[in-house]
């Protein structure tokens, strides 16, 4: 039998951040994402940023954000999202962004870190954004990625799973 991805996800999460508590390396820290059907993966995306960091905030990306970049529709709307993200306890203060430019999010929000899951590690999008945020102040921190789950795989077990 496998290792369960989540939990070798969450154990990386604790070990990371195991040698900040008490002392966490940045005072704000930033995370973004559209947060659609909301599941572990996200959960500990946030986890683990809010452990790294005194206060977090969270963008939580507007439908219209969602439709121009992925080209769908989100399941939940962007209200709920937010709302659902901001009732998280480790959640400082969460809104509805309309931009994926973490320069233009920094203007209102002074983080010193933004947090995103590993897999992203390499992809240009955030190569740019490492290089736009070192003027600023800011650093781009890679968190483990909870491989298995995500909100497009779970769109296709919908139909078969939910029954009306």
């Amino acid at each position: 039998m496998g290792t369960n991805p989540v939990d070798e996800a969450q154990a990386q999460l604790r070990e990371a951040s195991s040698a900040c508590e008490g002392n966490r390396p940045f005072r704000i820290g930033y995370t973004q994402g559209t947060f659609d059907m909301f599941h572990v993966g996200h959960l500990n995306l946030i986890e683990g940023a809010a452990r790294l960091c005194d206060v977090l905030y969270v963008g939580v990306n507007s439908d219209d954000l969602v439709e121009a970049y992925k080209g769908k529709r989100t399941v939940v709307c962007e209200e709920n999202r937010c709302r659902i993200v901001a009732a998280l306890g480790c959640v400082d203060s969460a809104r509805i962004v309309d931009t994926l430019d973490k320069a233009v999010i920094h203007q209102s929000i002074p983080f010193e870190a933004v947090f995103i899951g590993d897999d992203w590690k390499g992809d240009e999008r955030w190569i740019r954004t490492e290089q736009d945020l070192i003027p600023l102040g800011a650093q781009v921190v890679y968190l483990p990625h909870t491989s298995g789950v995500s909100s497009t795989g779970l769109r296709g077990k919908v139909s078969s799973r939910v029954r009306e």
